[in-house]
């Protein structure tokens, strides 16, 4: 599924990453920037009817506005966003300029906080190289 984005080696980490966290519940992962996105990962029984583009816009939406509406609040730092859907959850993790969306089946909070922690560590060190 590699438009170029990124190199091959990082869209397996990223989607090793997920795998590694959710297992066999894992139903797609997509990272994105500002500028662009990439779906990484699409389970083999899903259709590719996702409209990606809106999704990553109103996500990056999101994440802006959150950070806004948070900063300085008593909850502290913005961790991750889960939501909640009939047939599954997103999980989105970002930092200021790039992003994991990750779509599950159902999993417990304790999992998504895994993959959480895992996406969100594995995005700090590639703002470092």
């Amino acid at each position: 599924m590699a438009t170029g984005l990124l190199t091959s080696d990082t869209s397996n980490q990223i989607v090793t990453t997920a795998r590694t966290a959710i297992g066999d519940s894992l139903r797609s992962v997509t990272y994105f920037t500002r500028d662009d996105y990439e779906q990484l990962y699409l389970r083999d029984d899903l259709e590719r009817d996702a409209d990606l583009s809106t999704f990553i816009g109103h996500e990056w939406r999101g994440f802006t506005t959150a950070q806004t509406a948070y900063e300085g609040s008593e909850l502290g730092d913005y961790n991750y966003t889960i939501r909640v859907f009939d047939n599954g959850f997103l999980i989105r993790v970002t930092n200021d300029r790039e992003g994991v969306l990750v779509t599950t089946d159902g999993l417990t909070v304790k999992d998504f906080e895994e993959v959480a922690t895992a996406l969100r560590t594995y995005l700090e060190e590639r703002a470092l190289d």
